[in-house]
């Protein structure tokens, strides 16, 4: 996928994302509608009024974020002199997984050389406060999951997340970090070295602008990222009301897996993670546990064989790979004859795309692999 980034349209994204009522929902109802964030800010009222029902207020305030254009521009350059790029919603480069959520980050400044839809991702996360037993266990499981293949995902936080990170990397894999807080902003002392790793053997990425701090609002915000660009959620500590919690329920909404790390019973740090299980999520005892319940979703990055090759979708996937036809068509028509919602389908889809049993074309436009290339 094409990772370079045009800077007109950055800017672009940034001074639409600066209007006031202009959120990552009506960001991307703009953007779909007008086709980019500079024919919205070039558009006439009425035509903002027609195409998109847009208010007195909203179009008063489009006019108004024209003002940020120094401000974004500002952060364009200063992302470019620093080596951070700039991903925005609707642009080629924008990562799939994100397309498929609800309210996708307008945009996301990313620094480091991998590609997020590269390979079938698996988000680690728990408790800042872990146990050591908790920690190893984060390590090993980062670690064999990218000797399976798996870019593994997290939030560059103590305890679980840097030691999922670090198992990734030793292993010579790749790691995609989420930050809550602006990418130019050094972690200090234990995350120093790890962050400077995760930019030369995965990405950094972050949808809050350059000198933007770390805030406790950030992090759910940060979570729902987290979770969209996995399979699947592995949770393996955390107290009730925690914030990977809070990712392991935006896991579910976005059609994701969920699983939990059991652990020593009446312990703050195990009574999440065994809710969660009571709650149907999948018990995680290893690694093959999380490679069996994804299936051909991560068998194809395990295996080193290609993509689809002579694989069959799973069970609960195949009615809506037998919907697929050979030509691209357009994902309403595929889960109209599915019989599946939009929701479901989104995540059905891309589980396929990501197994290489389907293949996404633009337009929102899917076939089946090895399908003739429509138009």
């Amino acid at each position: 996928m094409d990772r370079t980034w045009n800077e007109d349209r950055a800017v672009e994204a940034l001074v639409l994302r600066s209007a006031q009522g202009v959120g990552d929902r009506a960001f991307r109802l703009l953007v779909d509608a007008f086709g980019s964030p500079g024919a919205v800010l070039a558009a006439k009222p009425a035509e903002l009024a027609e195409r998109c029902a847009a208010t007195p207020r909203l179009i008063e305030s489009l006019a108004r974020a024209r003002r940020h254009r120094a401000w974004a521009e500002a952060q364009v350059a200063w992302a470019r002199r620093i080596g951070v790029g700039v991903w925005v919603y609707g642009a080629p480069g924008y990562p799939i997984r994100l397309r498929q959520i609800p309210n996708p980050p307008s945009v996301l400044f990313a620094a480091g050389p991998l590609d997020p839809d590269e390979r079938p991702a698996v988000a680690v996360v728990g408790s800042r406060r872990a146990s050591e037993h908790g920690r190893r266990f984060a390590r090993r499981l980062g670690r064999e999951l990218a000797e399976a293949g798996v870019v593994v995902v997290s939030g560059m936080a103590r305890g679980i997340d840097s030691a999922a990170h670090w198992g990734a990397l030793e292993a010579g894999g790749t790691t995609v970090a989420v930050f809550g807080w602006g990418l130019d902003h050094v972690p200090r002392g234990w995350a120093r070295d790890l962050a400077a790793r995760i930019r030369q053997q995965g990405v950094c990425i972050s949808e809050f602008p350059l000198g933007v701090e770390a805030r406790p609002a950030h992090f759910p915000r940060r979570n729902r990222v987290i979770s969209a660009l996995s399979l699947g959620v592995v949770v393996v500590e955390a107290a009730p009301g925690s914030g990977s919690l809070i990712t392991a329920s935006l896991a579910l909404e976005q059609g994701r897996e969920v699983f939990a790390v059991p652990g020593v019973p009446g312990m703050p740090n195990t009574r999440g993670t065994h809710e969660l299980i009571r709650q149907g999520a999948r018990l995680v005892e290893g690694v093959d546990d999380i490679l069996a319940e994804l299936g051909p979703a991560v068998r194809p990055a395990r295996e080193g064989g290609a993509p689809g090759g002579g694989q069959e979708p799973p069970p609960r996937l195949r009615p809506l790979w037998q919907a697929l036809g050979p030509e691209p068509e357009h994902v309403d028509a595929i889960l109209a004859r599915a019989g599946w919602s939009a929701s479901e389908g989104a995540a059905g889809l891309m589980e396929l795309a990501l197994a290489g049993l389907a293949e996404e074309w633009p337009g929102r436009r899917y076939c089946r692999a090895g399908g003739r290339k429509g138009t």
